[in-house]
């Protein structure tokens, strides 16, 4: 028996037949990250504020994670201005070798494949939350643009994606130049032991409702929670977009 190493695909019910027959030719088959442009609401929940939530927390738990394997104590969590989010933790950083089966960097193969990460067995983590290893590939499938950057073994490593698809951005935001291919990018050489990753994301508004937006409010709340539940573990929270207001950075 071999293992089936091919895109992980979804099948989903095309519509209604009047005469009452349900056949293999209702089944609409998506492959790789499709079924979740097509349906987010299988993976998030909805496409309002909770689902716009829900995305940030399955970036942070990936960070969460790293703390709760002792490999992470410091995450920082950034809002910005132009609507973006972003994410840093000082943990091992994700893999930046070729995974040999795809032939793709570990960055790309957890951005880009569900049901693929370091989650499901070998050791890596004793203990996950989340998604389990598809989170990460849903937000990036449900972002105009996201951004990874990857410090490990003394370079920090680069890639971006456009809705899912991974290339290179010429400047700043979701509408940028994009030029899809070249995966991921070695860099600026970094101090040898300095691990760790950081993303950061627009989600996509052809997806999510125009009203919906992000509460501090409950991510301050969660993040005391969750710094209260694993030792050691310290979460920034920076409302840049509450500038020259009260209450615009918290810690937990």
């Amino acid at each position: 028996m071999t293992a089936d190493t091919s895109v992980p695909s979804t099948a989903l019910l095309t519509g209604a037949d009047t005469g009452g027959n349900y056949t293999a030719r209702h089944l609409l088959v998506l492959e790789g990250l499709e079924a979740v442009r097509k349906r987010p609401g299988m993976y998030i929940g909805s496409t309002d504020s909770r689902g716009l939530m829900h995305c940030l927390w399955e970036i942070i738990d990936n960070s969460v994670d790293e703390a709760l394997g002792g490999h992470c104590d410091h995450i920082e969590v950034i809002l910005y201005p132009d609507g973006s989010v972003e994410v840093r933790d000082n943990g091992r950083g994700i893999p930046v070798d070729v995974e040999p089966r795809t032939g793709l960097s570990g960055v790309e193969v957890v951005m880009t494949k569900l049901h693929a990460g370091g989650k499901f067995g070998g050791g890596s983590y004793a203990a996950s939350g989340g998604l389990h290893g598809v989170g990460a590939s849903v937000v990036n499938a449900l972002s105009a643009r996201l951004d990874v950057e990857v410090d490990r073994d003394g370079r920090t490593h680069s890639i971006g994606f456009r809705r899912g698809t991974p290339g290179a951005f010429d400047g700043e935001g979701p509408d940028a130049p994009f030029e899809p291919g070249g995966g991921l990018v070695k860099g600026k050489r970094v101090p040898k032991g300095r691990t760790g990753t950081r993303v950061r994301y627009w989600a996509d508004r052809q997806i999510f409702l125009k009203d919906a937006e992000l509460s501090p409010e409950t991510l301050y709340a969660r993040a005391r929670q969750t710094a209260f539940l694993v030792p050691g573990l310290t979460i920034v929270v920076r409302d840049e977009r509450a500038v020259g207001r009260a209450g615009g950075d918290g810690e937990a």
